[in-house]
């Protein structure tokens, strides 16, 4: 894949490679333990939602949409069982994403102990930033992460409180299924995590270095 398609991942890649509670605050928010292992899932292409082209949509049904602010990591060469000293070498990029979850939809398949890909994979579960250039981010493990609800603060927090890091993720994922290049991995989301509904905007970003905007609408 060449440089100009992996920087139209959201067009090219295969898959979204989602690590949950990868922060402690975001675990006790939510009464979850913190993993001694990283916790993934996934997220389908088809979820991807790119700023200016439309609104994060409320899924049919669900009454409890929250927001989780988070960076996401872009894959440049095939990484399969890759040792964590050679992950960054395999690393294209960064982008700014928003990981969309009916909570409503996951707290009923947890308690029956269901699969909950209906709470992250539905259309527009993915808001994205522009692909970021590696030499835009000197330290991904130092970066803040910030989202606010109509100008009001929600989640600020900094990817110096991951649990694992990116080497450790990337080369744990790698071992039991390979990454592409234009593969996405999210690496998690701090505290403030939250509702949103019809009509709110969203805003999130990386640190200074950019931001994103979204609307919210329900689904007609």
């Amino acid at each position: 894949m060449s440089g100009q398609q992996i920087s139209r991942f959201v067009q090219w890649g295969r898959k979204v490679v989602a690590v949950g509670r990868n922060y402690r605050d975001h675990c006790a928010e939510l009464g979850n333990p913190v993993p001694t292992k990283p916790l993934l899932f996934m997220k389908p292409p088809s979820s991807y939602l790119e700023e200016g082209h439309g609104a994060i949509v409320i899924p049919l049904g669900c009454s409890e949409l929250h927001h989780e602010v988070e960076l996401g990591v872009v894959i440049g060469s095939k990484c399969q069982d890759i040792k964590e000293d050679d992950v960054m070498k395999s690393v294209a990029g960064y982008a700014l994403t928003l990981d969309m979850t009916a909570r409503d939809f996951q707290t009923e398949a947890k308690k029956k102990g269901n699969p909950w890909a209906m709470a992250k994979c539905f259309d527009t579960a993915l808001p994205v930033s522009r692909f970021i250039e590696k030499s835009e981010i000197q330290d991904p493990h130092n970066v803040k992460l910030w989202c606010k609800v109509n100008d009001e603060l929600r989640q600020d927090g900094t990817t110096a409180d991951m649990v694992f890091n990116i080497p450790y993720l990337i080369s744990h994922i790698s071992k039991y299924f390979t990454l592409w290049p234009g593969d996405l991995v999210l690496t998690g989301t701090p505290a403030g995590v939250g509702p949103v509904k019809d009509g709110d905007v969203i805003s999130a970003g990386l640190g200074d270095l950019l931001s994103m905007k979204f609307k919210v609408g329900a689904k007609m």
